[in-house]
């Protein structure tokens, strides 16, 4: 299973083009093997299923997203960021965009935080709408200057939750290894939202 990588506008606009990011990973034997077999021009059979996804209605009330990665676990939260990005853009407010947007994401270092860069790019078109804070927790090199601002040494903690989450309207997407999602839910909870309002992918 493997996560989109691009907002549902995009993709129509693409006439279904779309992008994932596949890891090689020994302990996973297609995808070790796609980097191998496939290039330019490969034919690959697709099959599209799941219910981690924000698809939200002009008749929803308006949310706040909570978007909280580890690892590979971000490829489907930034989907979901550049949706909540496109749908800023194109409904001028309208309801079926979020109110405010905000990603954790959680790496080694700074080196594994895939996307970073155009993550920042994006929160920086909307700053009262869209934020992000990296963490990385095995950092042994000085951490790049245009990241610092952005970038916490560290776990995602109970109190950086706390924080971003309103037990009325916030929605929270968890991506990540079993025991993070099991420490960020309890965490979660014990900030006050409710098990309804936090969804999980989980890919293992």
């Amino acid at each position: 299973m493997y996560s989109l990588q691009k907002p549902v506008g995009a993709v129509i606009a693409e006439r279904l083009l779309f992008h994932c990011s596949v890891s090689t990973n020994p302990m996973r034997r297609w995808s070790t093997r796609s980097h191998l077999i496939c290039s330019v021009d490969s034919q690959v059979a697709v099959r599209v299923g799941g219910n981690f996804y924000f698809d939200p209605h002009p008749s929803d009330p308006m949310v706040d997203l909570l978007l909280i990665a580890g690892g590979v676990g971000i490829n489907p939260l930034y989907s979901i960021l550049l949706h909540a990005a496109d749908l800023l853009r194109h409904t001028h407010g309208h309801r079926c965009a979020p109110g405010h947007t905000h990603l954790c994401y959680s790496a080694k270092n700074t080196e594994e935080l895939l996307f970073k860069n155009t993550i920042i790019d994006i929160c920086h078109e909307r700053p009262d709408k869209l934020s992000c804070n990296f963490h990385v927790t095995q950092q042994s090199s000085d951490i790049e200057q245009e990241l610092q601002p952005y970038t916490i040494n560290g776990r995602i903690s109970e109190e950086e939750l706390k924080r971003h989450v309103d037990p009325e309207h916030t929605l929270c997407y968890l991506c990540g290894p079993p025991p993070m999602i099991e420490k960020v839910n309890s965490d979660l909870q014990k900030a006050g939202l409710s098990e309804d309002r936090i969804l999980f992918e989980k890919w293992w």
